[in-house]
């Protein structure tokens, strides 16, 4: 009985996939394409080294570190992939981003996961061509709570050779600057 199932699941699927429409065919090329937002994306390609400035209590000096940074588009241009490596508190710190431009959607989606926890940050935003900066929003966990933290993360392109990420925690109309890394291009 299970394999009849599973056999006319099958059919069932094989059909609805053959019996698109011209249109949504279209569609599905569209979605899977890379375009110009990918292309830009791609720019940040490379070897980076970072200047990193964190502010743990606003009432405190800022952390100071250094780390470096590698990003390379994977699948065939669909996906920005990055690791980053360096030292916090005194313990050595990795951490992954994977980013995408959903054409469907018209927005970046980013993923952040890192050693100094156990959950994944997930953002969304776009890029404004006139600043050149990629705006994202949207949740990490508190540590301390377990609650999601609003956060909101600003991407500066200045030039081929270097931009400026800055992450912020947002809390209703307030925003405290928590974060900001100098990315500049190995030579």
């Amino acid at each position: 009985m299970k394999k009849l199932f599973l056999l006319a699941f099958c059919l069932v699927i094989c059909h609805t996939s053959y019996s698109q429409t011209e249109e949504e065919m279209k569609a599905w090329e569209a979605y899977m394409t890379p375009t110009e937002m990918h292309k830009w994306l791609a720019t940040l390609d490379g070897e980076w080294d970072a200047d990193i400035t964190m502010w743990m209590d606003p009432s405190q000096p800022p952390i100071k570190s250094k780390g470096t940074t590698t990003m390379k588009m994977i699948m065939d241009g669909r996906y920005q992939h990055s690791d980053h490596t360096g030292e916090f508190a005194g313990m050595p710190f990795y951490g992954q981003s994977l980013v995408a431009f959903d054409n469907a959607k018209k927005k970046f989606i980013s993923t952040w996961i890192d050693t100094m926890g156990t959950g994944v940050m997930i953002l969304e935003g776009t890029y404004d061509s006139k600043t050149k900066t990629m705006n994202l929003s949207g949740t990490m966990v508190d540590p301390i709570s377990g609650a999601d933290l609003n956060v909101k993360e600003v991407v500066t392109y200045t030039s081929e050779d270097s931009h400026k990420f800055e992450m912020f925690i947002v809390m209703g109309d307030t925003e405290m600057k928590s974060m900001e890394i100098i990315y500049n291009r190995k030579k």
